[in-house]
């Protein structure tokens, strides 16, 4: 025995924040997320989103959808977290829009629904550092 670690495991396992207002695919979003090895944390709106935001430094990745309910949709949640959270990578997904480059924060990745599984695990693996790409 050599005394190495496991090479898949990551050092720190990143904390993702999945806003989604519907139930069952924030179910299945987080089942994803806790799938590729990540602890998940679940909003089901953007007004509960920044509240954890404000208290929780740890998150690592904001993976919300654009159609939500409130004041505050997920595209302008996602400007908000480039606002005020710059660090903080960004997933933005939709099964009704499907916004321009100029429309999405910088570096904020888009996925249309239905999503890939596969697809956007990788995009999870490359926005918090496990791949290089």
């Amino acid at each position: 025995m050599t005394g190495k670690t496991d090479v898949r495991t990551p050092p720190a396992t990143a904390i993702i924040l999945v806003v989604e207002d519907e139930p069952i695919i924030r179910l299945a979003a987080v089942d994803l997320v806790e799938e590729a090895g990540y602890i998940a944390v679940e909003a089901s709106n953007a007004a509960e989103a920044v509240r954890i935001l404000e208290t929780r430094p740890d998150i690592r990745v904001v993976f919300t959808d654009i159609d939500m309910p409130g004041s505050m949709d997920g595209m302008k949640l996602a400007l908000c977290v480039r606002d005020r959270w710059p660090p903080i990578k960004l997933i933005v997904v939709s099964g009704h829009h499907t916004p321009g480059a100029a429309d999405m924060p910088e570096g904020a990745v888009f996925f249309s629904k239905p999503y890939s599984e596969s697809a956007l695990t990788a995009a999870l693996k490359q926005l918090v550092g496990e791949v290089s790409g």
